[in-house]
């Protein structure tokens, strides 16, 4: 599932494309991408035609596009927004208007864009767990702007119970200590957790474990002020590296607004490198099952005890 950088890398890129747009047509080839959406394709696309678009916004792995009330119509608020979530294999992508239409579309977005012309956003979804909806935009409990790339105090309604991410200006670093200090999970248990700290999925939380020497199933309150503090430090930088690399990408599902791969995947030191050495100390990295899913680390550098 794309993460932080990953999504990020997404936002950043249409948001060039699609802020101050105007969005023409919208054609939803199949409904299993409006899962989040209360009402059916007819109803998704009468909510979004004539709209324009503010701007592309990003809490953890949510992005949303802000739309202004459409003048003509009568029941077009302004304070509403696309809201797009990639799930497995979810792309958005940035095509000339009249591309033929891409293998596992689900949704095209027809724009207008006052600088740039005419452009279609299309999303293309191999697996349908992504999703699109319009959804309603509320106000932030702490009066901070909703997300990177708004300095708007608003968040959909479906991403309100959303933390923030730790690269968030308004993140609440006391707040996530707290949080880890009083809980018996497993500190990477946490790092997953979206309703404490978003935007880190299984890569970043191996790969940040592994920069701090913690073992994944450390538990949170056994963890001291001091290692906290560097697992902190070592969440960020490890999503400041993917970022500057354009993201992880490991097939082709993940790739950018222009269809171009990440190349994070060749700085890893423990994730998907099961038998590997260990970059630190030349220990094999090891892989056992956790939650479904799985942990990398290494058994000398990050002990459990």
């Amino acid at each position: 599932m794309p993460e932080l950088p990953e999504v990020e890398v997404v936002r950043a890129g249409l948001e060039p494309a699609l802020a101050g747009s105007r969005i023409e047509a919208v054609t939803v080839s199949d409904a299993r991408a409006l899962t989040r959406h209360a009402g059916d394709a007819a109803d998704f696309e009468a909510r979004v035609t004539g709209r324009v678009v503010r701007g592309v916004v990003r809490r953890g792995k949510f992005l949303w596009m802000p739309l202004a009330a459409a003048p003509a119509a009568t029941n077009s608020p302004d304070d509403e927004a696309i809201v797009g979530h990639l799930g497995m294999s979810g792309q958005m992508l940035l095509r000339e208007s009249g591309t033929p239409t891409l293998r596992h579309e689900r949704v095209r977005l027809d724009v207008r864009h006052p600088d740039h012309g005419e452009l279609a956003v299309v999303f293309v979804d191999q697996r349908t767990f992504g999703s699109l909806a319009v959804d309603r935009l509320d106000p932030t409990p702490d009066g901070a702007p909703g997300g990177r790339g708004s300095e708007t105090a608003l968040v959909p309604s479906q991403v309100a119970h959303i933390a923030r991410d730790p690269l968030d200006p308004a993140f609440d670093e006391d707040a996530f200590r707290q949080s880890v200090r009083r809980t018996r999970s497993a500190i990477k248990r946490v790092l997953l957790d979206q309703t404490v700290v978003s935007g880190i999925g299984n890569i970043y939380a191996d790969e940040a474990l592994w920069a701090s020497r913690l073992h994944p199933e450390r538990l949170g309150q056994d963890l001291p002020s001091r290692a906290l503090g560097r697992l902190l430090g070592e969440v960020r930088a490890v999503l400041h590296r993917a970022l500057a690399e354009g993201g992880t990408s490991f097939d082709a599902q993940y790739v950018n607004v222009n269809g171009q791969a990440g190349y994070f995947a060749h700085s890893l030191n423990a994730y998907g490198r099961t038998g590997e050495p260990c970059p630190r100390c030349g220990t094999p990295i090891v892989r056992v099952s956790f939650t479904n899913r799985s942990s990398h680390y290494c058994p000398r550098c990050q002990r459990r005890a």
